[in-house]
């Protein structure tokens, strides 16, 4: 068995995983915003039902792939660069899911020598809809084959993020507030969508034409850009060079629509 074929037999173990720990998390989420005045305590909040769904999700692909180590803080923005890890997020968009809203998922990735080879993005609130991939076997949504949809810059509907840890980075945070100008001045509309990881896999499904980031973010940018490249998405960093889980800026687009968006990101310092 080649290594596509040993992957894609173990992508229904993975989704059956997800969904089971989403289903559950579906269950409990709050009709209404979670109170709390301070980070603290919203923090607090979420860690009790986030720490229980994320060692399920671990128990669970540990049996799958008992080799594989365990990504234990995706907030970081880094993975480790040798060995198989598994990267996970059991309630990704974790913002949304304390205010009561549908838009957040449930991500798994199987990290190789720092490179995402399969990923699952799955959305409990928005239809059940799940994004699957593995490096080299394509891209699909709910079993069918996804791709890019190509539109023209003016036509183009953009989406937009902030690594968790963006204040920390001022050089991050001005590029993230000069390319939003730069970018407006481009698109019809840019919106947020919800989790990086959704937002990115939509553009492999061209529910969103481009979505662009700066500053590090690999835990959150990993499993979506695996499903948009396999989608045939163009996927760089903001310069155009290969986008690695060690960069510091982040494109993905419609294959004829990503030089136009680089073009724009160039008035970025």
């Amino acid at each position: 068995m080649d290594e596509v074929q040993e992957l894609k037999a173990l992508l229904p173990g993975v989704e059956a995983a997800v969904r089971e720990v989403g289903a559950r998390l579906a269950a409990t989420r709050p009709a209404e915003p979670t109170p709390g005045r301070t980070v603290e305590e919203l923090m607090a909040r979420f860690a009790e039902v986030d720490a229980p769904a994320a060692a399920r999700l671990r128990a669970r692909l540990g049996e799958l792939r008992p080799r594989a180590g365990w990504v234990t803080d995706e907030l970081t923005g880094t993975v480790p660069a040798e060995g198989e890890w598994w990267l996970c997020d059991a309630t990704d968009g974790a913002v949304q899911y304390l205010l009561g809203q549908p838009q957040w998922a449930v991500t798994a990735t199987l990290v190789r020598d720092g490179v995402a080879v399969l990923a699952v993005v799955h959305t409990p609130e928005l239809g059940g809809r799940t994004f699957r991939a593995v490096r080299g076997g394509g891209a699909e949504l709910d079993g069918r084959p996804v791709a890019p949809l190509e539109r023209e810059l003016p036509a183009a509907v953009a989406g937009t993020a902030q690594p968790p840890l963006v204040a920390a980075d001022p050089v991050a945070l001005r590029r993230a507030g000069e390319s939003l100008t730069a970018v407006l001045g481009a698109v019809p509309a840019i919106r947020g969508l919800g989790p990086t990881s959704l937002q990115v896999a939509q553009v492999g499904s061209g529910q969103l034409a481009l979505f662009w980031e700066y500053g590090a973010d690999a835990g959150n940018l990993l499993p979506g850009a695996l499903i948009a490249a396999e989608a045939g998405a163009t996927v760089t960093d903001t310069t155009g060079a290969a986008w690695t889980a060690r960069s510091d800026s982040f494109l993905a687009a419609a294959p004829g629509l990503h030089a136009d968006v680089l073009e724009v990101l160039r008035t970025v310092r």
